[in-house]
């Protein structure tokens, strides 16, 4: 199958809208289980493009159960270098109105029960300072920008919690009280195996409530469904300005083109054969054996 650069996570709605050719649906084998559905091949304005709903077509996967591993991995072997994700968040702060969109620049992780690397056998250490790639995080920008009706901040901490009960009222005020921006479920362990799979990833994050801080609006899945219902020809809109100008060719201007390079720490004879079939599709490009 020809490559498929661009990849999109978030609802089985997205892809949906004018202009968009869809070309197949493949379901993809990994070493971690199948994907949370299948992926939807599709071109748009002659660019190729993946998307996977990430909680699996009817939201059969709760936040803490999307098979996240093997959803990066898929999309991985299809090709995809430029990582797409829409999410329902909470707002943190008085200024993000639900409705807004926010393209956050980092992440806090409160997750503890989601396996959040493809290296369980192997000592990698990759870099993960600034998890939203920043080449991706300028193009998120720029659309935001450029599609009408649209209310955008630009950068903010992403607080991911375990889920799947929302805040209590002492949490929200403690993530209030770092300085963060938003409260999700589905960054962690996404743009973790993003980075380990040298793949650009970035999040357009759709402010659906107020958490529970906010004592006249708290959180509720009505609430949230409501702000999503309103919001997707918009969400359509700024991905449709994403796909036609994301920078295809200049992958090598992210950092994440090699996130891998020096991070690996165990020396390739400590690397049998099971965990080199598995592994091979990440490491070969700094492994031999």
């Amino acid at each position: 199958m020809e490559a498929v650069p661009i990849g999109i996570i978030g609802g089985s709605g997205l892809y949906d809208f004018e202009g968009l050719e869809v070309l197949d649906e493949v379901f993809v084998d990994t070493p971690y289980g199948q994907p949370s559905d299948a992926i939807l091949i599709a071109k748009y304005e002659g660019r190729r493009v993946a998307f996977l709903p990430r909680h699996g077509r009817g939201h059969r996967y709760n936040p803490t159960n999307v098979p996240y591993r093997a959803n990066l991995w898929a999309l991985k072997t299809l090709g995809v270098f430029w990582c797409v994700t829409v999410s329902a968040t909470g707002s943190l702060r008085e200024e993000i109105v639900p409705g807004h969109f926010v393209i956050p620049d980092q992440i806090i992780d409160r997750t503890f029960k989601r396996a959040n690397t493809f290296f369980d056998d192997i000592a990698v250490h990759a870099g993960f300072s600034y998890p939203f790639d920043p080449v991706l995080r300028a193009v998120l920008i720029n659309a935001c920008k450029s599609t009408q009706d649209v209310v955008f901040h630009d950068g903010g901490t992403y607080v991911c919690m375990e889920g799947p009960l929302f805040s209590t009222k002492a949490e929200s005020a403690l993530h209030r009280s770092w300085g963060a921006s938003l409260i999700g479920m589905t960054a962690v362990p996404e743009a973790k195996l993003a980075r380990e799979a040298e793949m650009a990833y970035g999040t357009i994050a759709l402010a659906t409530d107020y958490d529970v801080w906010n004592e006249d609006d708290h959180v509720s899945v009505e609430r949230v469904t409501e702000t999503l219902q309103r919001s997707i020809k918009r969400v359509q809109d700024v991905l449709k300005t994403v796909i036609a100008t994301v920078p295809l060719g200049a992958e090598a201007e992210s950092t994440a083109s090699k996130a891998l390079e020096n991070a690996i720490m165990t020396a390739p004879k400590y690397i049998d054969d099971e965990m080199w079939t598995r592994l091979e599709l990440l490491i070969s490009k700094y492994v031999t054996r």
